[in-house]
């Protein structure tokens, strides 16, 4: 009994190494598309993981910057110059889309007060006017910074949900394979059996190599815009209440 143990491992040691690059050559096609598949799947993944560590860094530094710029300074052209600078932050974005509005509506203010026959109702129908419009091209900004942070996250939920999937049928071809390869030699050995476990294994371990990091990074990454969204939207909410508090203040 001991020899005839020993005569099987030995067969099977001089069959199957159990070399991963080996299993891969030597796995059929289908299984090695399945695994094509995947490393692409987790090359983009870990491009958008770099990709977004690097915007969202300097997006959460850059917003500390203007902001500790907007509190020094009164001048709101002084700080519309200074925003200028910071290109990754949303904050300066959504003070830069504001004060925009913000400009065209004393352009019109002043239009509309150097003519027409009735002025006043003139101003007071800007008033009205006014905030909302400064209210929507803020909401518009924060939206479209909110979007633009959240761009290509999709890919790594997809990633997360899809490859999973896609590795457990490598996984099912290659016990196919196994049992294919049981029916043609009529034998049932580990020698037998071994290369086709190995090639559902490999799909496997590479369907969840793909899926957990994307579905981690996807988390932390949705959290973290998140906290940027409602950084964004209370600074929005405190622009727009600085606007209606002094500016509509000079207008009446």
């Amino acid at each position: 009994m001991n020899q005839a143990w020993a005569v099987t491992t030995v067969d099977l040691g001089s069959q199957f190494h159990g070399n991963i690059f080996e299993m891969i050559l030597g796995a059929g096609p289908m299984v090695q598309l399945v695994l094509v598949t995947l490393l692409f799947f987790s090359v983009i993944s870990w491009a958008i993981i770099l990709m977004k560590y690097r915007i969202i860094r300097k997006a959460k530094k850059e917003n500390v910057m203007f902001l500790d710029t907007y509190m020094k300074s009164n001048n709101f052209s002084e700080i519309f110059v200074e925003s200028k600078k910071f290109k990754y932050s949303t904050v300066a974005e959504v003070f830069r889309a504001g004060y925009t509005e913000l400009g065209k509506l004393a352009k019109v203010r002043k239009d509309s007060t150097q003519g027409g026959d009735n002025p006043g109702d003139e101003i007071a129908s800007f008033e009205l006017r006014g905030i909302d419009n400064v209210e929507r091209a803020l909401n518009r900004a924060s939206e479209s910074e909110s979007s633009k942070l959240e761009g290509f996250l999709s890919f790594l939920a997809t990633t997360g949900n899809a490859s999973p999937f896609i590795g457990l049928f490598g996984t099912v071809w290659g016990i196919m394979n196994a049992f294919r390869g049981i029916g043609a030699k009529g034998t049932a050995t580990l020698a037998v059996v071994a290369p086709g476990i190995s090639e559902a294994l490999i799909a496997t371990a590479a369907g969840l190599a793909a899926a957990i990091p994307a579905v981690i990074f996807y988390n932390y990454y949705l959290n973290q815009t998140k906290l940027i969204a409602l950084e964004t939207d209370g600074f929005a909410s405190e622009f727009l209440n600085i606007i209606e508090r002094y500016y509509v203040k000079t207008i009446r």
